[in-house]
């Protein structure tokens, strides 16, 4: 990838500045870059020091082996003291810790920072009881309940590390993740609510035991939550095995003290899909984890824990559930909100109302969710009085600059700053992100890394590239929350993240950047979603953008299929607003004729199909894969870990009407 293949081709000249009040009372401040460059390891040391310590560390950073990170060396904690009792221990027992809204309209739970001090440390006895030490696996594999971030903690409180598998993947998957991580228990439930049903989750796991047991793997317990009460079926019982939450938690005993366990003991194994196919465990250790997602949920969203309401719509099976929806607001002391269901069911306004009776005042979600709700328009989220919100943040994947615009305009009401943050499962944290008191937005640009943070665009040989110009997105100094190794697997882990600037030392996450005029930066998504069109290479990201930049457009994918002319053209997928209708027979040379216009000849889509949905995982992620074997007509591949495997059938049927030059 050369500096010029990727230079800057969308223009973005809106800003906005950051609000007076914030600025004023802001968390951090301008000096803190500076701080921090000067002495990253004082840096974080003092980050470190907002967390409680039972032993103080001998060494900050231990980088003697590189890629192999020890932060805060000799240091003694636990995640959960330092998520519940210490707010408790202040005097902040009564504070509310978790808003719980359950899909069913009504369902809702206040637990408070002593109700689920109680909660965890019955949990903590009951795993004990069930034969879980320190360092033994467990497996959730749960709804979005409060049972989920209950046994995460309670786990944590005893030093098992867990494995969170999104209560959507398949048997198959869920067993994969038991075998790689040798879980020796699995905390599940009957089942959830999703779009007004209860679907069942505890069938999935009687599978998942039996391909592990049949690889060689036997899962000891099962600690089933009652949430839907659906029958579990003629065999879905096993006494041997099966037990009942309510009879194993709600009776066991509310005291249990905390061990505290070493700044590199495992917290958490996170499996992420791999090239492969085989799916990477990514290992997060205990006190630069909590270091690291704790000082950024407090710096990046501006938080005032005292009077803050925050909500963050990830699921807990995603990193951004862990991060910041358990550990880092946790650790801070909020009051937040946690939501099993979609955002459109019962009623398409579900978020916007949950906003207005909580009110929330920040809030955090994914661009594709923020896609969805432009394609139905503003008159929904008009109807309810979102005024409490302060500030939006954005996590996933790039935000289209329309599409931050509108989450700024429409949700925001002009008066909220919108921090676009990059991060990844990987680094645990967020690293590059506008600071909402210090730096203006810029729509479509994750702007600077943050303090504490360093991190780089540079070219094949590692060089930093000039501004305007495209490369490879690296972080070029160890940071506290980072993946210390692949579970099992050191190897792979050297060669996935380590191997391509082995020389200069540099992490590369796989994405493609640039740096603007300013010296912004810009993520462009993965650099296997870059195409070349007649040696051009061209980030998918971009043109997307351009087309969401159309008034009739509310969400576009955007792949590059094989071309006998050019090597790859441009494909494009649209997702239509409702008030544009079928956008008439004339739509698709309007949204050529468009892209041309905003990016130039060279970016011109050859193909433009509209379609109802695209393609995307359960966590909002478009599957680009999928869509370019429709494009060059293959056979579509796996499409086990979409939301909706049927959308795959509607696009390559009426791929045959698509038009093209």
């Amino acid at each position: 990838m050369t500096e010029e293949t990727l230079s800057n081709l969308l223009k973005e000249d809106r800003r906005f500045e950051p609000p007076a009040e914030i600025a004023e009372h802001a968390n951090l401040t301008a000096e803190a870059y500076d701080r921090a460059a000067a002495d990253p390891e004082a840096f974080w040391a003092e980050q470190a020091g907002r967390l409680d310590w039972t032993q103080q560390w001998d060494q900050v950073l231990d980088w003697s082996n590189p890629p192999f990170a020890k932060w805060f060396v000799g240091g003694r904690l636990n995640a959960a003291y330092n998520c519940v009792d210490r707010h408790v221990e202040a005097g902040r027992g009564d504070k509310v810790a978790l808003h719980w809204v359950g899909e069913p309209e009504g369902d809702t739970r206040d637990l408070t920072y002593a109700q689920l001090q109680d909660e965890v440390c019955q949990a903590a006895n009951a795993l004990t009881e069930l034969g879980v030490t320190a360092g033994d696996r467990v497996a959730i594999y749960l709804p979005m309940i409060p049972e989920a971030v209950v046994a995460m903690l309670a786990c944590a409180r005893i030093g098992a590390p867990h494995t969170v598998v999104f209560g959507g993947f398949s048997s198959e998957a869920l067993a994969s993740r038991l075998v790689d991580c040798q879980a020796k228990v699995i905390v599940t439930s009957d089942g959830g609510y999703r779009r007004g049903s209860a679907a069942a989750l505890k069938p999935a796991v009687d599978e998942a035991r039996e391909k592990s047991s049949a690889q060689g793997h036997d899962v000891e317990k099962v600690l089933v939550v009652r949430r839907t009460g659906q029958d579990l079926g003629e065999g879905g019982w096993d006494d041997a095995v099966d037990v009942w939450w309510h009879d194993a938690v709600a009776g066991a005993s509310t005291e249990h003290t905390p061990e505290s366990f070493d700044s590199e003991h495992p917290l958490y194994v996170m499996y992420t899909s791999g090239t492969t196919g085989k799916p990477k465990g990514i290992l997060h250790t205990t006190g630069g984890y909590l270091t690291g997602t704790s000082y950024t949920h407090w710096a990046v969203f501006d938080l005032k824990p005292e009077t803050d309401v925050y909500w963050c719509s990830a699921d807990i099976g995603w990193v951004t559930g862990h991060s910041y929806m358990v550990y880092g607001p946790l650790a801070n002391g909020v009051t937040q909100v946690m939501y099993e269901g979609v955002p459109d069911s019962p009623e398409r306004g579900r978020w916007w109302k949950i906003i207005q009776d909580y009110k929330v005042t920040i809030f955090y979600t994914a661009p594709t969710a923020i896609r969805s709700f432009m394609k139905q328009g503003r008159e929904i989220p008009d109807r309810y009085d979102m005024s409490s919100l302060r500030i939006l943040g954005s996590v996933g994947e790039p935000i289209n600059p329309e599409a931050y615009v509108w989450y700024r305009h429409v949700i925001g009401g002009d008066r909220t700053p919108v921090v676009d943050t990059w991060w990844q499962t990987e680094t645990g944290m967020i690293m590059i992100s506008p600071l909402p008191g210090v730096t203006h937005g810029k729509p479509g640009s994750a702007m600077t890394p943050i303090p504490g943070v360093a991190a780089e665009v540079v070219n094949e040989a590692g060089e930093p590239v000039a501004n305007g110009s495209g490369g490879y997105l690296v972080l070029t100094q160890p940071w506290p929350s980072m993946l210390r190794t692949i579970w099992g697997d050191d190897e792979r882990f050297k060669d996935t993240y380590w191997s391509r600037f082995r020389n200069e030392g540099f992490y590369f996450a796989g994405d493609g950047a640039k740096k603007d005029d300013d010296g912004d930066i810009w993520v462009l998504g993965r650099v296997d979603d870059v195409m070349n069109v007649s040696g051009h290479r061209l980030s998918t990201t971009e043109i997307e953008s351009a087309l969401v930049s159309h008034p009739k457009v509310a969400e576009a994918a955007v792949v590059g299929a094989k071309d006998e002319d050019t090597g790859q053209a441009v494909c494009a997928f649209v997702i239509l607003r409702e008030e544009a209708g079928d956008g008439g027979d004339d739509i698709v040379a309007e949204l050529r004729q468009h892209v041309r216009k905003e990016i130039g000849p060279i970016a011109t889509p050859r193909q433009i199909m509209v379609v109802p949905e695209l393609p995307k995982t359960r966590s909002g992620k478009i599957m680009r894969r999928l869509l370019r074997d429709v494009a060059e007509h293959r056979e579509v591949g796996d499409v086990t870990t979409l939301a909706d495997s049927s959308v795959m059938d509607l696009i390559s049927q009426g791929l045959t009407g698509t038009a093209e030059d």
